[in-house]
């Protein structure tokens, strides 16, 4: 996609940000990859280098030797990565600012959007968050970092109040997506007037499902993403381009709108 092209459509883009009062952003993969998080399908993907099976949750619940092997995976993996927000991400907080912004949906477990300056209340996590880590007994929520500190002075780790297998509150293979999480996301995809995609394929359900509840209720849709997604013709806007750069112009470009 050229230069100018790009710049008609995030003139398009920005002014219906202007015109918008209910906007919902979804994310996925492909706005993380620009922070030097890898991403799960791609070509460099983490399933190129791990099996997907490791990362069940009957495997990991399966044996101690299991989840030994789980946490080694984890902390080598890349996934806990001490990666910084990208401009996609500053600019989706600053939609915050301008009171524009309903919330974020987010396929991704990066806890980025919260690092940017987005309100926790305003982050739907669909997949979990790899930046904590939880009790399966008692519920008690441990910060990533401590576990990791944890993971060099014994093998597996466990709860220090009840001795209950710890994992990283994301979503594994085998397990359903948070309830509360899920209703609230497709609540707030049915009542937003403008959904944003950016950097996902849409071909993960039932995360993918959100922007058909968008479009069907009737909000307009616009599509950010470097490769084609089976929602492109249903895009009022459609940019496959980089997320940092993109959401930076359409911003910039929404203020001077607004400030005039």
């Amino acid at each position: 996609m050229n230069k100018e092209d790009i710049d008609i459509l995030t003139d398009k883009l920005a002014g219906l940000i202007v015109q918008s009062s209910r906007i919902v952003v979804f994310t996925g993969a492909g706005i993380s990859t620009e922070s030097g998080i890898p991403d799960f399908r791609g070509p460099d993907g983490i399933w190129t280098k791990f099996d997907p099976e490791e990362f069940t949750i009957q495997h990991f619940l399966s044996s101690e030797e299991n989840r030994k092997k789980h946490w080694v995976l984890f902390a080598q993996g890349g996934l806990t990565v001490n990666a910084e927000p990208n401009s996609a991400h500053y600019a989706i907080a600053e939609l915050e600012k301008l009171n524009k912004l309903d919330c974020i949906i987010t396929q991704n477990v990066d806890n980025l959007h919260q690092k940017a300056g987005n309100s926790l209340h305003k982050v739907l996590e669909l997949h979990g968050n790899m930046r904590r880590v939880v009790c399966l007994g008692c519920g008690k929520v441990y910060p990533n970092e401590e576990i990791m500190l944890r993971l060099k002075a014994e093998e597996v780790p466990e709860c220090e109040d009840c001795q209950g297998i710890l994992k990283p509150d994301a979503v594994f293979f085998g397990e359903q997506l948070p309830q509360q999480v899920l209703d609230n996301a497709i609540q707030r995809s049915r009542s937003c007037d403008l959904f944003i995609v950016i950097g996902s394929t849409l071909v993960v359900y039932p995360a993918a499902y959100m922007p058909v509840y968008a479009r069907d209720a009737g909000a307009k849709l616009a599509i950010i993403n470097l490769t084609s997604t089976p929602m492109d013709r249903d895009a009022t806007v459609l940019i496959n381009n980089m997320a940092g750069e993109t959401m930076a112009a359409v911003l910039e470009k929404v203020k001077r709108i607004m400030k005039n």
